[in-house]
C-alpha cells in the first residue's frame, strides 16, 4: 500500500538513499533539506525511474524552528495523509569539551537536539490531528553510551533524540495507529563521514547496504534497531555493559 513518507535532511547521504529505496517500495515522498538544488536533482532521478511516484519538496533548515512547523503543516495539507516522518537531519561536528570550541558543540546541539525536538513536535502535531502515524528517529550507535573527545556532544544529542521517541512510545503505548522507531546506525558511508574510507574503517558499509537495513527496520516498524545488524547488534551489548577500561579500548 502506498504511503507518504516525510524525510528531513533528504538532500544527500542516508536521507537521499532512504528516499530512493522508499520510492522503489512504492511510497510517495515529502522531502526537505537546506540544499534545494540537491533535492531537485534527487526528485528528477527518482521520477526518471518511478514516474508514478508523487514527490513534493521544500527548503528547510531545522534550526529555523518556525519553518519546521510551517513545512510540516504545508506537507500535511498537500497530501491526504503523512504516514511516516523520518527525523534524519543532523550534523556530525564537535570538539572535546573545554578546548575553546564551544560554538562548534553549540551548533551540533542546536541542530541535532533542539532542531530534532522541533521536528518531533511538528510531526506529533500532524499525527495527533490525523489520529496516527509512524515517527522514526535516526540516532546513532554513539547514543548508547557517553563518548569521548569530539564525539561527546554529538553522542549526547543523539541520545537525547532517542529518548524523545522512547518517551513518546511510552506515552502512546496501547494506542492503535501510533508507531515509534529509533534507528542506531553504525558506520554507514555518507557525506557526514566522507573523510573515512572503508580501508581506514573496516566496519564501514556502503550507503545502499546500510540504508537497506534501515528501510527494512522502518517498514517492519521495529521499536529499535542497530543497523547494519551485524556487527552492531552484538557490539551494542558490549557498548552498554562493558567496564570502562574495556569500553575505552573498544573506541
Amino acid at each position: 500500500m502506498t504511503q507518504t513518507i516525510l524525510i528531513t535532511g533528504a538532500s544527500s547521504g542516508l536521507g537521499a538513499e532512504m528516499a530512493r529505496q522508499f520510492a522503489v517500495l512504492g511510497h510517495d515522498l515529502a522531502l526537505c533539506a537546506r540544499r534545494t538544488d540537491r533535492l531537485d536533482e534527487l526528485r528528477a532521478e527518482i521520477l526518471e525511474r518511478h514516474p508514478e511516484r508523487r514527490i513534493e519538496l521544500s527548503a528547510l533548515d531545522v534550526t529555523d524552528h518556525a519553518a519546521v512547523f510551517a513545512v510540516f503543516r504545508d506537507f500535511a495539507g498537500a497530501f491526504p495523509r503523512i504516514d511516516r516522518v523520518v527525523v534524519n537531519a543532523g550534523l556530525g561536528a564537535g570538539a572535546p569539551l573545554g578546548t575553546g570550541q564551544f560554538e562548534a558543540n553549540r551548533e551540533t546541539a542546536l541542530t541535532n537536539f533542539v532542531g530534532a525536538l522541533a521536528q518531533v513536535e511538528a510531526a506529533m502535531e500532524v499525527f495527533r490531528a490525523q489520529g496516527g502515524g509512524h515517527l522514526v528517529a535516526v540516532a546513532s550507535m554513539s547514543a548508547l553510551r557517553g563518548m569521548p573527545k569530539s564525539m561527546t556532544t554529538y553522542a549526547a544529542t543523539k541520545a537525547g533524540l532517542a529518548h524523545l521517541v522512547e518517551g513518546l512510545r511510552t506515552e502512546f503505548y496501547g494506542k492503535p495507529g501510533f508507531d515509534f522507531t529509533v534507528l542506531y546506525p553504525g558506520y554507514i558511508a555518507s557525506e557526514m563521514n566522507a573523510g573515512v574510507t572503508a580501508a581506514e574503517n573496516k566496519m564501514m558499509v556502503p550507503t545502499e547496504k546500510g540504508v537497506a537495513e534501515m528501510v527494512t527496520a522502518i517498514e517492519k516498524k521495529r521499536a529499535s534497531a542497530c543497523v547494519p545488524r551485524m556487527p552492531w547488534a552484538p557490539v551494542s551489548v558490549l557498548m552498554k555493559h562493558a567496564p570502562l577500561p574495556v569500553f575505552r579500548k573498544m573506541i
